[in-house]
């Protein structure tokens, strides 16, 4: 890992319509609300409220949880469906099962 990383932290968001992933500089006691307040993504885009925050996909219960060098601040945002809806839907319009044969018996010409 090269020395510039090891000084910087990273906040990510991935909104419905395009992904940021922002670097900035790492400072002792930075918490999660400075990250997020430094990258300025409050001015680009509508952040969700209540925020919810994790540090590499685990979630982070406060704002105020002090970062290390190197860690990424993730902002999450709700679903827009249930993954559950989506299998669903998949299996729906693709049936594969006990009277319905699937993909792997067609023929192939």
């Amino acid at each position: 890992m090269s020395q510039q990383s090891v000084n910087q932290i990273w906040v990510a968001y991935a909104a419905q319509d395009q992904q940021f992933h922002i670097a900035l500089d790492f400072y002792d006691g930075m918490t999660v609300a400075d990250a997020i307040e430094q990258s300025g993504l409050k001015r680009k885009v509508q952040l969700p409220e209540p925020l919810h925050v994790g540090i590499f996909g685990t979630k982070v219960e406060s704002l105020n949880h002090v970062l290390e060098a190197g860690d990424r601040v993730e902002i999450y945002r709700a679903l827009l469906i249930n993954p559950k809806d989506i299998r669903r839907n998949r299996a729906k319009a693709n049936p594969v099962g006990r009277y319905c044969r699937g993909n792997r018996f067609k023929q192939l010409n």
